[in-house]
């Protein structure tokens, strides 16, 4: 990778962890921690990976992504905002009643969201559902899909998976945040899912493993999953709950609060310093 492109998918996410701050700081709500931990992955997805138009967010060959840990859509705002789907001013009205960017995200509402989430599980099946329907009118769009470790401990995941590897959607792409924490504490404690790529590798899935704070490692999974035929991929990404953040980081407490005035300027002091770092280096 490049050395140019790589400052700026670093630079893309600090922003993208800024505007996580910025809105659940102006909810008084939300959920930064596991926003803060698909971060790079957001910033991948929209400035490496994805063929989308901002101008025109309904192109119908346009790459789909379905946001299936809907709660992290405050991630998935700041990487829209700084693509031009809409102006960034708006990532201060995250779930003010009648705003665009709601708590999860509304497809109705929003360019740029190419399905409306929130209950966890469900993601994974829209996903291959869009992945069937571009296979039947043989369109060339990719789909992509992002599910929490936790969240994965849903049964109509592993139902959607089953499905998904007997018909071939080698144009599906899951991608599964391995940040170890979930609502009540990390997965061991609450109802482990792991080994997750063996799982994964059961149901027919080609599966990468990789550290989901590396480009390099992004740009590798991603690519073996485009040259992967006849079925579909499962990028397993070890993360930190709270990235970015240093009193976030590993804290389950972190999972559904939003900062305070204080917490959010400190946390934003320490993203400008290194955007800051970024941009002299």
């Amino acid at each position: 990778m490049e050395e140019a492109l790589k400052k700026q998918l670093a630079a893309a996410a600090v922003r993208i962890r800024m505007s996580v701050i910025n809105g659940t700081y102006h909810a008084k709500s939300g959920h930064p921690g596991g926003s803060l931990s698909v971060a790079d992955l957001m910033a991948y997805l929209y400035f490496a990976e994805m063929r989308v138009d901002p101008q025109n967010p309904r192109w119908p060959d346009r790459d789909r992504l379905v946001l299936s840990k809907g709660h992290t859509a405050p991630a998935l705002y700041g990487a829209l905002a700084l693509k031009g789907f809409f102006p960034l001013e708006e990532i201060a009205s995250l779930r003010h009643t009648g705003a665009m960017l709601q708590g999860h995200p509304d497809m109705k509402k929003t360019p740029g969201v190419d399905m409306s989430t929130g209950s966890l599980g469900q993601g994974i099946s829209a996903a291959a559902g869009m992945a069937l329907a571009g296979k039947l009118d043989g369109s060339g769009y990719r789909v992509y899909a992002v599910l929490g470790d936790g969240e994965i401990e849903e049964g109509q995941v592993w139902e959607a998976a089953m499905f998904a590897s007997h018909k071939k959607l080698d144009n599906l792409c899951l991608i599964v945040d391995n940040n170890d924490l979930q609502i009540d504490g990390t997965l061991e404690e609450v109802n482990s899912p792991y080994p997750i790529p063996e799982k994964f590798a059961a149901f027919g899935f080609h599966v990468a493993e990789i550290d989901g704070s590396s480009f390099e490692q992004m740009e590798a999974a991603f690519r073996s999953a485009r040259e992967e035929k006849g079925r579909p991929t499962a990028i397993i990404m070890r993360t930190i709950k709270g990235k970015g953040v240093s009193f976030m980081e590993n804290q389950v407490g972190w999972h559904g609060v939003g900062p305070n005035k204080e917490q959010a300027e400190q946390a934003l002091a320490e993203l400008e310093t290194v955007l800051q770092e970024l941009q002299q280096s």
